[in-house]
């Protein structure tokens, strides 16, 4: 009796790391076949966060509005 309960146990033992085995290699598995499908998915998930949206450029016309007004200035004082 003792030698059956050893022996399903040492089976139990074995389901349990085959299955333990099983859940690590699905964890460990890599999602992307290649390196560029990874950076395609990095840049794609980061246009979608809105990273690579052009820039503003108030700042430009802040600058002519100034220029423009110092020009008019510089024109009505001469």
């Amino acid at each position: 009796m003792l030698r059956s309960r050893t022996l399903s146990g040492v089976e139990a033992d074995l389901a349990a790391l085959r299955a333990s085995a099983e859940r690590a290699g699905v964890t460990l598995a890599c999602l992307f076949a290649s390196s560029d499908e990874y950076e395609a998915d990095i840049i794609r998930e980061r246009r979608a966060s809105g990273a690579f949206r052009p820039r503003r450029r108030w700042r430009h016309h802040v600058r002519l509005a100034a220029l423009a007004c110092g020009l008019a200035l510089a024109f009505l004082l001469a």
